[in-house]
């Protein structure tokens, strides 16, 4: 078979040109169609990223705003913890304070209650002293009465003493 797009003649009339024109049109016309369904998958496809760009930037200003939120919530922990050590440590001196006096207050009361203890130990022990000198006085004094003085000397002792009442009660 000899090419005839060779040999002699009209582009026209030769079958090749026909058949050239017909797969021309035919890509035209499937071109449209095939080239609209790719824009259209194209343009979906666009839409989706768009979406999810969207949807990714709406999801960022949230977090955003939720981290934001979280620190200030974190800066006002930071402040509170910081506002209670404070407080704390100004209630422990007060309560060491309070507590040093406290402690002032009960050596001073129980160093009185010993001196008091002492004291009464001091009285109890002289009041014991001078009983005991006086049961010892009073057993030397009947003793030596009773040693130094006899029925004669009663005698002459009441004598001695009716005989001074008129002069006691002249006077």
């Amino acid at each position: 078979m000899e090419y005839q797009a060779l040999s002699g003649g009209a582009f026209y009339t030769h079958g090749s040109f026909w058949v050239f024109v017909a797969v021309a049109i035919f890509a035209l016309l499937a071109g449209r169609k095939i080239l609209a369904a790719i824009t259209s998958m194209l343009d979906a496809r666009a839409k989706s990223v768009s979406d999810a760009l969207a949807e990714a930037a709406q999801l960022k200003a949230e977090a955003e705003v939720i981290l934001a939120d979280a620190k200030a919530r974190q800066a006002q922990a930071v402040e509170d913890a910081k506002k209670i050590l404070q407080t704390a440590q100004q209630e422990a001196v007060s309560l060491a304070a309070a507590m040093s006096v406290e402690a002032e207050a009960a050596a001073k009361r129980r160093e009185r209650m010993a001196v008091e203890r002492i004291a009464a130990a001091e009285a109890a022990a002289v009041n014991e002293v001078r009983a005991a000198a006086i049961d010892v006085a009073t057993t030397a004094s009947a003793a030596l009465l009773r040693e130094s003085f006899g029925a004669q000397a009663d005698a002459a002792l009441v004598d001695h003493a009716i005989a001074g009442v008129p002069v006691a009660l002249r006077a």
